[in-house]
Order: structure tokens, then sequence, then C-alpha cells
């Protein structure tokens, strides 16, 4: 059971399209530290977006996250939606840190960028399809860590992606920045990525063999969880 108190929750888009649309939904708890990590597992399923984030330390950047299931040592759409969030709640930030490691940020007028290692992701199962047609009609699976992808414009590094995280307890995600910094660091080459309904991610591979993540933000509202849910 979830303590009674009241826990305030910041609700998020990150990377959705130019226009504002699409987008994944993320949940940030800024005051995570009032937050028993007993309690947070539960907190993150009772929420049900595919991660949510405890900021432990806003000064710092002591983040955790938590999808519905397990706890992620790293994880893109949330690391580039808190360091979006602290910069608008409390002052920007020059790095957040995960369980991981170290993610340097920085931001620009319209993207927020954060820097990982590929071996910090998970292990995908990447599955490069004979084109996007093929992509979108990717059935949904039972199980696994899938990520199906195909060139929209290989010349110009576009591609078409889809996730189906089952095994984290999500059945597809909207946008994930893991599976992007992954695959940089399996393909060498800057990517636009356009996955689920209409998110728009881009990543590219930096010299010292980390990837660079960015993407828009924007907020949806602000609200109160308390026992008895949303």
């Amino acid at each position: 059971m979830l303590n009674p108190m009241s826990i305030e929750v910041h609700e998020l888009l990150v990377f959705p399209g130019p226009d504002g649309s699409a987008g994944n939904p993320l949940g940030v708890v800024l005051d995570g530290a009032s937050v028993p990590e007993a309690e947070r597992q539960a907190v993150a399923a009772e929420l049900g977006y595919s991660e949510t984030v405890f900021v432990d330390d806003a000064a710092t950047g002591a983040i955790r996250i938590f999808t519905p299931a397990i706890e992620l040592p790293f994880a893109g759409h949330p690391t580039v939606g808190t360091a979006w969030l602290l910069a608008r709640e409390h002052s920007p930030v020059d790095a957040l840190r995960p369980p991981a490691g170290t993610v340097p940020v920085r931001y620009e007028p319209e993207l927020t960028w954060v820097t990982a290692r590929p071996e910090w992701t998970p292990s995908f199962d990447f599955r490069q399809l004979g084109s996007a047609a093929d992509v979108e009609n990717h059935p949904q699976p039972e199980s696994g860590h899938i990520y199906a992808w195909a060139w929209i414009d290989e010349a110009a590094g576009v591609l078409r992606s889809r996730c189906f995280p089952v095994d984290m307890g999500i059945q597809e995600d909207e946008a994930t920045g893991a599976a992007a910094v992954a695959l940089v660091g399996k393909l060498g080459r800057h990517l636009e990525i356009h996955q689920g309904v209409g998110s728009v991610l881009t990543a590219g591979p930096t010299a010292d063999g980390a990837v660079e993540l960015g993407g828009r933000v924007s907020a949806v509202r602000t609200f109160a969880l308390d026992g008895a849910g949303r």
C-alpha cells in the first residue's frame, strides 16, 4: 500500500514532433527524496507511465528511474525530460546523475540534450525491416524487448521505428531514447528517428564513443497522487 501522503507529479511529453503532437508521457517527482525507496516501484506502477523519475537532489542532478515493473540505471526520455523540467522549475543543470553514471546536459532554445554511453542501455532485440510500412504493420509481441526499424532515407540518416519493451512492463513505447543511444552506438552515425505515432528523436555519436540525444519537451499538467491513485 502506498504511503497516504500526497505526492506532486509533473506530467511531461518528451520527444514530441515539431508541431507538438505525440511525445512519450513522463512522470517526474521533483521532491523524490520524500518518497521512501521501498515505495517508489509501487508509485511508478500506479502512475503507469513507461518511466517515472524521482529527483533525489535537484542541485546535484541525482535521480532514480522506474518503469511500472523495474528500476533502470539509465533511460533516454526520462533524462531529457527531467533536465528540461529542472531548468523550468529550479535552474538549468550541467549534468544528471542516475545510477548508471554522469549524464552531461546542454540546452538549446527548442531542444534539450543529454549525453550517455551505449553500454548503459538495455539489451534491445534490434530488427531492421525492409520498409517503414513493415514497421507500421509489426504485430504486438507477447514478450521480449523488440525494436523494429527501417530506413526512410538512409543517406540522410532518417528512419522509422517502433519499440515493444514488453518484458519491462510496457506494451509499446512511444519514444525510446535509450534505444536511440544504442542504435547510434551500433551504426556509428547521426540519426533522426520517427517513432510511435509522431515522436521525433535526434541522436549522434561524440568523439569519445558516447552518444548525444536531443528532443523537444512540453508540460502537460501537475497533479497530486495520494494513496487512492490518480
